[in-house]
């Protein structure tokens, strides 16, 4: 429900970054940086894994390590935050390289969940990464 009480929203310029959360560090690090391909920014300890994903950047947080307070004299004041059970999270591709993605995925012994066509036509390849999060790779016609 928009709320005509408040101020007219400025614009938002895309999602910069979105979370998954994974207990193991390890295995989400071989996941993303190795079967996805993904360029690894930053791993801070059993805390946080950062990956580049175009223009956007995929944060895999320790659930346990998020949820405790920030230590008070922290550089980084970040407030506590975390997720319970699967989250999702959609990479873009275009039809050619879903083909690609799929042929990767299958050689990797990932198990492909769905791969099936949208009502206007977009095609989506869905999956799970070590931790059960739901992955997807999609056209970005999907949402245009």
């Amino acid at each position: 429900m928009i709320r005509p009480d408040l101020p007219p929203a400025p614009p938002a310029g895309g999602v910069l970054e979105a979370a998954v959360y994974a207990a193991d560090l390890d295995a989400a690090e071989a996941f993303y940086g190795g079967v996805l391909g993904l360029e690894r920014i930053r791993r801070v300890g059993d805390r946080h894994v950062f990956y580049r994903a175009g223009a956007q950047i995929v944060l895999v947080f320790n659930p346990a390590e998020t949820a405790r307070p920030p230590d008070p004299d922290a550089r980084l004041p970040v407030p506590p935050h975390g997720a319970e059970g699967p989250g999702h999270l959609c990479l873009a591709a275009t039809a050619s390289e879903l083909d690609a993605w799929r042929t990767r995925l299958e050689a990797a012994g990932v198990e492909i969940e769905a791969d099936f066509h949208w009502p206007n036509g977009a095609r989506s390849l869905y999956f799970r990464d070590p931790a059960g999060n739901s992955l997807e790779i999609a056209e970005p016609r999907l949402w245009g």
